[in-house]
C-alpha cells in the first residue's frame, strides 16, 4: 500500500513522486554553478532526496502550517483554484486540504526520522527572513 495516498495495486502517488524526482535530478545535473543550488517543491520528499545527498545537513525541509495553508487558500486565487471538471467543489477542496495536511505531516515525520532540519512556514516571517534562515542553515556550504 502506498504511504502517501493509501492505494494498492495500481501506480501510486509515491511512484509518481519518484518519477518526478528523476526528472528534477536530470534538470539539476544539467545546471553548472560554483555555488550551491537550491531545489524546492512539494514533490521533493525528504525520504527520496536524502539518499542522493552527501549529508542530510545539506538539506532543509520547509513545511507550511495548516493555518498558513488555509490562509493561502483564502487569499490566493491560484492556491484555491480547482480543475474545471470537479463535480463537487466543496468536497474537492476539503480533500485537497486533508491531502496537503497529510503530506506536510509526512514530510516533517520523515525529516525528523532522517535528522533533516525543518523550518515551519506560518506566515509570521517575511520572505527575506525566511531566506536568511535558509542561508544561515547552509552557511558552512556557501563560499
Amino acid at each position: 500500500m502506498d504511504p502517501i495516498d493509501g492505494r494498492a495495486g495500481r501506480r501510486s502517488g509515491s511512484q509518481d513522486l519518484r518519477r518526478t524526482l528523476e526528472y528534477v535530478q536530470d534538470d539539476l545535473r544539467a545546471l553548472v554553478s560554483p555555488r550551491p543550488i537550491i531545489a524546492d517543491g512539494w514533490g521533493l520528499r525528504p525520504e527520496l532526496v536524502a539518499p542522493l545527498m552527501s549529508s542530510t545537513q545539506r538539506m532543509v525541509v520547509t513545511v507550511p502550517t495548516e493555518e498558513f495553508r488555509r490562509y493561502q487558500l483564502r487569499e490566493l486565487t491560484r492556491a484555491s483554484a480547482l480543475p474545471l471538471n470537479v463535480s463537487d467543489p466543496q468536497l474537492a477542496q476539503r480533500n485537497r486540504i486533508a491531502r496537503d495536511r497529510l503530506i506536510a505531516e509526512d514530510a516533517v515525520r520523515n525529516a525528523k526520522r532522517l535528522n533533516i532540519p525543518s523550518i515551519e512556514v506560518d506566515g509570521s516571517r517575511d520572505a527575506q527572513t525566511m531566506a536568511s534562515l535558509v542561508a544561515e542553515h547552509f552557511r558552512e556550504f556557501l563560499p
